[in-house]
């Protein structure tokens, strides 16, 4: 068989099974834990605020800068853990995920999901927002959102993993990141730097610790801040059946 043939055979494989990049999901069998923690290695720099330039009656004037965000024992916010190489697992969590324009602000700042997972952009706010997103260069989503408490959802836009910048046209002091993973094995760190990935099938894996960067780097075209290139940490876990892994990640 030719390999477009093949090619296009697996193609109406997955379209016919539902499966996203070849994950397949089923029951695991004496599924592990990964639990853990990011931590800030280092003297703590000192972010300068955002100014916003524009709606200010609404949006304030400045905003604190979320590059860096650390909480109690300088756990690091907003890091994505992620397991690579499953392709067979646990169900996706099949709730929707907001992305909402709140107070000129991305809440949340930094989202994990599938891929084509159902995302959700909402304007909670009185004024305009445009939200946009970038998978390097490309424009993934390019979203007016006019209209108090707006919704739109755009599952699917998102049709590969990879990293998601979002800006917003309208003001530019706001940024977003969604990370497009191929396996719902991820977890986004809370306020003290934690994070716990369940039901994993036993075996060694590569974890990775994904976080955005921080370091000021410049200003493009429009006066955003631009910052250093993200901040990736691989390392290697043993999940064991049915027990807990535990593992640490220093960012310096």
């Amino acid at each position: 068989m030719q390999l477009g043939g093949a090619l296009a055979i697996l193609a109406l494989g997955l379209a016919a099974t539902g499966q996203a990049w070849g994950y397949e999901e089923g029951e695991v069998k004496d599924g592990g834990r990964l639990t853990g923690i990011v931590k800030f290695v280092g003297e703590v720099p000192r972010l300068a605020p955002i100014p916003v330039k524009k709606n200010q009656d609404v949006c304030g004037t400045q905003n604190p800068s979320e590059a860096l965000v650390l909480g109690p024992g300088k756990g690091v916010k907003h890091a994505v853990v992620y397991l690579e190489g499953i392709t067979k697992g646990k169900k996706a969590d099949p709730r929707e995920v907001y992305l909402d324009n709140a107070k000129c602000v991305f809440v949340p700042h930094v989202t994990a999901v599938m891929v084509q997972a159902p995302v959700v952009v909402k304007n909670s706010d009185p004024t305009l927002h445009n939200t946009h997103g970038f998978m390097d260069k490309t424009t993934v989503f390019n979203l007016a959102l006019p209209i108090q408490h707006q919704k739109i959802n755009i599952k699917a836009k998102l049709k590969k993993p990879g990293l998601v910048h979002v800006l917003c046209d309208a003001h530019t002091h706001m940024w977003a990141w969604i990370v497009v993973r191929d396996n719902p094995y991820f977890a986004v760190t809370n306020d003290a730097g934690g994070f716990l990935i369940d039901n994993i099938p036993p075996g060694k894996y590569k974890v990775v610790a994904w976080h955005e960067g921080w370091k000021e780097a410049g200003r493009d075209k429009d006066g955003r801040v631009i910052y250093d290139a993200p901040r990736v940490i691989v390392k290697e876990v043993a999940i064991p059946a049915g027990g807990e892994a535990t593992i640490e990640f220093d960012l310096k």
